[in-house]
Order: C-alpha cells, then structure tokens, then sequence
C-alpha cells in the first residue's frame, strides 16, 4: 500500500454523539453508570436498538447462534472481502458508558461515512463492510468473557457456551430465547477486523495524545477455585474446630498479591468475584469459590505464576483446614496484533499531525479472540484519568470523534485500495 496521506470520510460527530446518548439509556444510571449485563432485558432492548439504526441506514442484519449481532453494508458485491468493525454493547455491573459501546457506536458512525462518501464519488469500493455486537465481552454475567468472539472464531464450542450459566443458574440458551436474539444466521469468517476502545489506562491521557494502537495483547489464566469446609455455628463451634472455606479463600487471595509483587510489572493477579455459601452473618462458611485471574504478557511468568498459585492452594487449604477443587480453566494466549493494520493505523494518525502511541492489552478484547483467525488490530483513544469498569470513565465527544474518524479513514483506504499485502494474502 503507498505511504500517502489517506483521503477523508468525514464523520458527523454530532450524529455520533446522538447515538451514544441514545445507546447510554439502556441500563444508564443518572450517576453516568451503566449496568447492561449481558442477554439482560437491558441489553435485549439495546440490541434493539441497532438493529432498527441498521434497518434505517440500509445495513442488512444477522444473528448466529451464540447471539453476535451483524449489520452488512454489500458496496462491492457478493465476493469482495469483508471489512469487520466493532466491539460489544454489554457492561459490567455499575461500569462505565463508553467500554465496548463506543466501539460500536464508531463503527455504525464510520462505516456510514464511507458508504457516504463512496455514493458521492460514485467510486465502487474492493471492500464490503461489516458492524459487530460481540456477545458476552465483559464475562460478567457469564464466564468466560470474549464468549460470542471465541465461538465466532472456532476457539470453544458454541453447545458448550450455550450451556454456560450465570449466578442464578440461568444458561446463555435460556437468555437468548428470552430476548429474541437465539440467532440461526451463518456469518463467515472477514477478511480483517478493527475495532476502537477507550484506552481504560492513563498513558494517552498523561501523555496528552489522542491515539494510540494496541499492538501486543497479554495471555491470561482464568481459575475457578472452591475451598471446601464445613458448615457451623460461629457462636457455639470452638476456633479449633472450624473448618473455614472463607479462610483458606483469605489466605490465597493474600498469596496472590505477593505472587504479583514478586514478578513487577510483568504480572497481574486479581481475585474480582467471590462466592460464599451459605453467606450467612452467623455461619461458618462451608464453601468460597474464587474467580481468580493471571495476566502477563508473558508465556514463562503466566507459568510460573501457575505454578506458585498452585503451591499456594495447597498450603491454604492445609493451613485453614479445608479442601479445594479446581471447576474450571480458561486460558488465552498472549500475541500480536496485524502488522499491516498497524501501520496503515499510523500513517492515518500522522495525516492528522497525531502521534500513535504503541500499547500493550492486559484486559481482552474480541479482536484478541479473533486475531486467530484473521487480521485484527485494536486502536485506542483516551480515557481521563485512566478510569474503567467505573461510573466516571470518560472519553471526551472530541476524543471519540477523532478516534472514529480516524477509523473512517482506515475504511476508506481499504475500500479504494484493499487489505495490505502481507495480510490480504493471510
């Protein structure tokens, strides 16, 4: 691909604006919070809600089976190569307004200025173009996060994920057919993915630069662990005689931390959900399962972290007096993302005058899930003060239109001129 500066696709910011306060009213909190679960009643109506945008702007929409949301733009016929954009809708429990909808939300924006401007030109673009609401990001609801993306690109088992369930026992199928969105449509495999995301860091925002690029993800282990003691009376039942799964859960979760301190910068450990039974004020707790998480970037320290945790659950248990089970692993592998989108990434930023900063993902994105199975990049724009998952992350209206019109650019490069050589031949 030459080394030109990229003709422009120009958004209209205050329609991108409308449409994330529009989208902000599913699950919205007056506090700026968002709780939009994943195949909540929420979520159902905001998916909704796209799917009446695609009907109104011409885009044609698709629901598979694991419920990943599609809109198609076909510009350039049945057999050109499909362009993917976008990220998911769901949130966690009391997060933020921008984490994943803004992904969405840009992608609807940019890819409608490029059909736009190629109208006006009359120019037949190489590419068609393709909007995703990923289903079940944030993992919050249903475990593991990245599920719609991980059975889109062939990495689990779409019976399997449909079988998950949450806290109340409620499975994925069960929630789809609530909802309207147990899809029956095939949708193949893109030729590229991008997707844009707030940062949920501070670097941008220190650095006082609007972009930067994702370009190496961290691999992850995923446990889910169950102490196992024995139920009792705290009053009548004697200190010695307890058997305290909440204990042995304290131990590990102290254990954790310092495994993290003992390997720097190189390894987060984090113990984010915890579940007592029977979770009474005036009970021993017979059980405490842990949702545990190791992230590096890499392969050796995640490894040896493992190792350390396991050492570490023995001697929990033991020093608590309790069992442990293991119930379930997740891994993800840590990678790079595509070096062609990359680059044509930078080149964008710099037609602009802007820097784009390099950055590494510790949290998981889809474009993770689906770098395995084609060209996939991530762009970031800045998150004030580096907040996520939180009520006051903020991107600024400005710093979301800069982002999307940067991805609307990227779009229109590769609607005139196709994927970068190295990755159009992947």
């Amino acid at each position: 691909m030459p080394d030109i500066v990229p003709e422009r696709a120009t958004i209209n910011p205050s329609r991108l604006q409308a449409m994330i306060d529009e989208l902000s009213v599913f699950g919205g909190g007056p506090d700026g919070s968002m709780t939009r679960l994943s195949l909540s009643l929420e979520d159902g109506a905001a998916r909704d809600w796209l799917g009446r945008w695609f009907a109104r702007n011409g885009f044609t929409e698709a629901v598979d089976a694991i419920g990943n949301q599609f809109g198609s733009l076909s510009l350039a016929g049945a057999n050109a190569p499909v362009v993917m954009v976008g990220s998911h809708i769901d949130s966690q429990p009391n997060g933020g307004r921008f984490d994943g909808a803004l992904g969405v939300v840009s992608a609807c924006e940019a890819v409608l200025a490029v059909s736009e401007r190629l109208k006006a030109e009359k120019k037949l673009p190489v590419c068609n173009f393709q909007v995703v609401n990923w289903t079940n990001e944030e993992g919050a609801r249903f475990q593991p996060s990245l599920l719609g993306s991980s059975v889109f690109a062939g990495a689990l088992e779409r019976e399997w994920a449909l079988d998950r369930k949450d806290g109340d026992g409620v499975t994925v199928r069960q929630s789809l057919a609530q909802i309207g969105y147990a899809g029956k449509d095939t949708v193949a495999i893109p030729s590229a993915l991008i997707e844009l995301h707030i940062e949920g860091d501070k670097a941008l925002f220190e650095a006082n630069e609007k972009f930067g690029i994702f370009t190496r993800f961290w691999g992850a282990t995923k446990y889910r662990l169950a102490f196992l003691g024995r139920q009792a009376h705290t009053g009548a039942t004697p200190m010695a005689q307890r058997k305290d799964a909440l204990l042995g859960a304290a131990y590990l979760i102290a254990d954790l931390k310092q495994i993290a301190g003992e390997h720097g910068l190189d390894l987060h450990t984090s113990v984010g959900r915890l579940e007592v039974f029977p979770n009474s004020p005036n009970t021993v707790p017979s059980e405490a399962v842990l949702f545990i998480e190791l992230r590096s970037g890499s392969p050796e320290v995640l490894a040896e972290a493992q190792r350390k945790m396991k050492l570490r659950m023995e001697a929990a248990a033991e020093k608590a007096g309790v069992t442990f089970e293991v119930r379930a692993v997740d891994r993800r592998k840590a990678g790079q993302f595509a070096k062609g989108l990359i680059s044509l990434a930078e080149r964008t930023a710099a037609s602009f005058g802007e820097t784009a900063r390099h950055l590494d993902t510790i949290g998981g994105h889809d474009a993770v899930a689906m770098s395995s199975v084609c060209p996939s990049v991530v762009l970031a724009v800045r998150s004030r003060d580096g907040v996520i998952h939180h009520p006051t992350e903020f991107t600024s209206a400005a710093d979301q239109a800069f982002g999307t019109q940067v991805l609307a650019d990227m779009l229109y490069t590769l609607a005139s001129e196709g994927l970068p050589a190295n990755e159009a031949a992947a």
